[in-house]
């Protein structure tokens, strides 16, 4: 099964760092999952009224309103064919803003063959359908900008609700770690969220165990 990464990149699959390349070449196959582990050395959002909103994205596991300096950080990645046949892949990122509170941010990546992009499901029941744009920088970095956004049964997102992710990640050879840096603004209102840190992955062998229930979401969007 190929990875729905190099089905969105194509031939810019190989302009990634190698290890850049085998970390969003999770397919199922050769690795079934990529679990990182790190922290963000900053955590943000924008000014406070933009808090309620965060605050109700957290309800279903789609950005949060909490800040910090050097949260702890985990990543999970694992491939698999959802109940529709769509080879999927997870993009669980769990955040310790405090002692006692984890936030988690979901999302799993879809693959649309119609239409030639790579589509991301946001939060535990795929409320929000987001359209990717991938790139490939001189560095050998990923690059991803969101572009339109659907609610579930293919409404428009209307401007006002809208979060404009710019997302770049990148391999650090000198201290053998995956660097992110990520960004999401409004056109209305201007910065939402963010964060920015590093992280080191293990894989996981399709002999090792299987994907986890609780990287899944609860409910599947058909999409198109």
């Amino acid at each position: 099964m190929t990875s729905v990464f190099q089905r969105a990149l194509g031939a810019d699959f190989d302009r990634l760092h190698p290890r850049l390349r085998r970390r969003f070449g999770v397919d199922g196959s050769t690795d079934v999952g990529c679990v990182g582990t790190g922290v963000m050395e900053r955590v943000w959002r924008g000014p406070a009224f933009t808090a309620p909103f965060l605050h109700l994205g957290a309800l279903r596991h789609i950005l949060f309103p909490e800040t910090g300096v050097d949260v702890p950080f985990t990543i999970e990645n694992y491939a698999y064919a959802d109940s529709y046949r769509r080879p999927t892949l997870t993009f669980v990122r769990t955040f310790q803003v405090a002692t006692h509170r984890r936030r988690r941010f979901d999302a799993t990546m879809v693959y649309s063959p119609r239409r030639r992009v790579l589509v991301d499901y946001l939060g535990t029941h795929q409320h929000l359908a987001v359209d990717l744009h991938l790139g490939v920088d001189p560095a050998g970095a990923l690059t991803i900008r969101s572009g339109a956004q659907r609610f579930r049964g293919g409404m428009p997102c209307p401007a006002a609700l809208t979060g404009q992710a710019h997302l770049r990640e990148w391999y650090d050879e000198p201290t053998g770690r995956f660097g992110i840096e990520v960004r999401v603004t409004n056109p209305l209102v201007g910065p939402l969220f963010g964060y920015t840190g590093s992280f080191t992955v293990q894989y996981v062998r399709p002999d090792r165990a299987p994907v986890p229930a609780a990287v899944r979401p609860l409910r599947e969007n058909p999409g198109d």
